[in-house]
């Protein structure tokens, strides 16, 4: 099973909110999930990032994928080293 850690859309038309999730890869974006890590409110200002980044750590110890998008977010976040895979 190849796991990603990926955004999940949430919120109204026009007014996105997205949680941080960890999921299988071949689950829809907004279908099934494994975990919950955190959330993502872009139309905050400044952003809002939140994330926990043990169980990130964990995750991405286990062999867990980060999209491109996340990964840009956790080093938005400033979640660094082996914690954002190391890359």
């Amino acid at each position: 099973m190849a796991v990603k850690i990926r955004l999940k859309r949430m919120g109204a038309k026009k007014n996105p909110f997205y949680r941080i999730v960890v999921a299988d890869s071949r689950s829809p974006r907004d279908g099934r999930f494994i975990e919950e890590i955190g959330y993502y409110d872009p139309l905050k200002d400044p952003a809002v990032i939140k994330v926990d980044e043990v169980r990130a750590a964990e995750w991405l110890s286990k062999g867990a994928q980060m999209t491109d998008t996340t990964k840009a977010l956790f080093k938005k976040a400033g979640i660094t080293g082996n914690t954002a895979g190391g890359e």
